[in-house]
């Protein structure tokens, strides 16, 4: 199903699949695609690896970040090794039970999924898991090298010592890094333990930071811009000096260039408008300048394709460029990027290429991007840029107002990603006031009985608070099954309302139910599916209309039963953001239906935070 490689693939997959050392910067670098076809490819050719020890030992061993991208990478290969010869991969999740890590069978695999703490508890009772490794792919580099920084060292060392011994000298020994930002760790990986790698980065922006581009920001006012633009071409280098000069428009382009000139700076001018045309002012740009020369142009945005220029030393960001924009703009000074491999012996401080960007009170609405940007870059920040994202950063936070607060807020303290999160970050006092607690609870937490009864994951629940002595939904909950007995009190709903109450039959069971989603095309159809949620456990569920039955008002005076719990202070190992199933699994098990004792310490809205949870 597969069309051909993309702009990125045609650049990496023949380096790949030749078995050479790469590092690919994508916006599409989380694909795994980057690296599965051509890897499978090499792994055709069986007699690369006739020179390696007949131990059973993976060739291709994948690291991810996670378990959730270790399995989509696993399920990817299982897929596509139906095209190849059988390669016995196996996904391997490894918890801090040693015996677990000791009973694993890697007999006739060749390729392994992992992560890198998984692999480091598998390597330390398979001593031997590395003697016939010819592949190590690193997934989402820029992740792994910032969660797992020592881990995927340490993996590396290993590898290379692996190396060390006759057979190697024949056999195949390859490094594939893919990600989506550069990250300064990847430096060290190529010099420490790549072998004359292809590196290929597709994202312009990025390639900046590979290049050590020195991004500058002058915050000034926008009618100072000018001003300020001359104060920085006032020039001090020895060396020969391009410069580029964005401008937004044809009009600030003629402005900035009538300021120059008057100053007294000569500069080349072109614009969709202008009179000069694009062989003149290339002319103008390649002649041959001594030592100390500088040359500036003025230019738009839509002039910087056809001339092609990549020799620039600076780039001053007159109009501010968009995010897309941007990385092209730097682009015009690739010829001056620092070369990670060519100039390993140059003081990697040492730049050619300089960024200016002026930021002004109307660079609000890109503000927050060059942020995020500088700060990868590791580039000086000035106060006033960080005043700047304050208010678009509360803008989006207040767009989300009315969302349920975040589930990685309440379950950890903190959300990894808040810009891309669509749940709030914020206390809403209208939204969470405590529901369905009992007062005494919210007046003094302290112990109560629970039961689970929805197991989100595996410290995050659905259920009820149950009153040991008097519980009044125990007591409705028979009242309703003995009402619906009755063949004549199960009356179907003709007209189903969105957020009304309703009765609902499973198994042998009737529940209390609110309707929370009718899909709009189906209302006109004589039965359609509707997403129904239990509020006395806090699930949801999708049912067909007719299943739905009128429930009495009686039945409805008692609130929603349903309380989401969450346990504090226990969180996944190897900084993952997300119980792996099986844990859940487990717990599910062990916990659901089941009554616990539990101290309540907080409550917010619906949840009741509980340290500990006592089966």
């Amino acid at each position: 199903k597969i069309l051909g490689p993309n702009f990125t693939e045609s650049y990496c997959w023949p380096p790949v699949a030749r078995g050479c050392d790469v590092v690919v910067i994508s916006y599409q670098g989380n694909d795994p695609f980057l690296y599965i076809p051509p890897v499978l490819t090499f792994l055709q050719s069986g007699s690369c690896y006739k020179a390696l020890p007949n131990r059973n030992g993976p060739l291709a061993l994948i690291l991810c970040p996670g378990w959730k991208k270790a399995q989509l990478v696993f399920e990817l290969l299982k897929t596509y090794e139906k095209c190849s010869r059988q390669l016995h991969p196996m996904l391997i999740m490894l918890g801090q039970n040693k015996e677990e890590a000791r009973s694993v069978k890697i007999r006739g695999c060749e390729v392994i999924v992992t992560t890198p703490y998984s692999l480091l508890r598998l390597f330390e009772h398979h001593t031997l898991l590395f003697c016939r490794l010819c592949h190590l792919v690193l997934d989402e580099i820029e992740v792994l090298l910032s969660d797992a920084t020592e881990q995927v060292f340490t993996i590396l060392d290993c590898y290379k010592k692996a190396m060390i011994t006759e057979e190697w000298q024949y056999s195949p020994h390859q490094i594939i890094a893919v990600g989506t930002h550069w990250n300064k760790h990847i430096a060290h990986l190529i010099k420490e333990f790549m072998n004359d790698p292809y590196i290929v980065i597709t994202a312009m922006e990025e390639a900046s930071i590979y290049g050590n581009v020195q991004q500058v920001v002058q915050p000034c006012l926008n009618s100072e811009r000018t001003a300020v633009l001359l104060k920085t071409l006032e020039f001090t280098h020895s060396n020969l000096q391009k410069v580029l000069v964005f401008t937004s428009s044809v009009n600030e382009a003629e402005m900035v260039h009538k300021a120059l000139k008057s100053n007294s700076i000569c500069s080349l001018k072109i614009h969709k408008e202008s009179e000069f045309n694009l062989k003149y002012i290339l002319e103008q740009w390649t002649k041959k300048y001594s030592s100390g020369s500088h040359v500036v142009l003025v230019l738009t945005d839509d002039c910087m394709q056809s001339l092609g220029i990549t020799d620039a030393t600076c780039v001053i960001h007159f109009g501010f460029p968009s995010p897309s924009i941007f990385g092209q703009r730097l682009h015009s000074m690739s010829d001056n990027f620092y070369n990670v491999i060519k100039d390993s012996s140059v003081d990697q401080e040492y730049t050619k290429a300089r960024s200016v960007i002026l930021l002004t009170e109307n660079s609000v609405c890109h503000a927050l991007w060059i942020l995020r940007y500088l700060q990868r870059a590791e580039a000086e920040i000035p106060p006033e840029l960080h005043d700047f994202t304050a208010k678009p950063l509360e803008a989006e936070e207040d767009k989300k107002f009315s969302r349920p607060l975040c589930a990685y807020l309440k379950a950890f303290g903190i959300c990894k990603n808040r810009t891309a999160c669509p749940d709030r970050h914020q206390i809403n006092l209208q939204i969470d006031v405590p529901q369905n607690m009992p007062d005494k609870i919210i007046r003094t937490p302290g112990c109560v009985t629970i039961l689970p009864l929805h197991i989100v994951n595996a410290t995050n629940y659905f259920g009820r608070i149950v009153d040991k002595q008097k519980d009044q939904y125990t007591i409705l909950a028979e009242e309703i099954n003995e009402y619906f007995k009755k063949p004549s009190n199960k009356i179907s709903v003709k007209n189903v309302e969105k957020l009304a109450f309703y009765g609902l039959c499973e198994k042998t069971l009737f529940h209390r139910v609110q309707v929370v989603e009718i899909s709009p095309k189906e209302e006109e159809n004589l039965f359609f599916s509707v997403v129904i949620k239990y509020i006395d456990e806090g699930r949801t569920s999708q049912v067909q209309s007719y299943q739905l039955l009128h429930l009495p008002a009686r039945f409805q005076c008692l609130p929603p039963q349903a309380v989401e719990f969450v346990v504090c202070r226990v969180k996944p190992i190897d900084n993952e953001i997300e119980w792996n199933p099986k844990v859940t699994h487990y717990i599910h098990h062990k916990i659901k239906g089941k009554l616990h004792e539990a101290k309540v310490v907080h409550t917010l809205g619906n949840t009741a935070w509980l340290d500990p949870m006592v089966g």
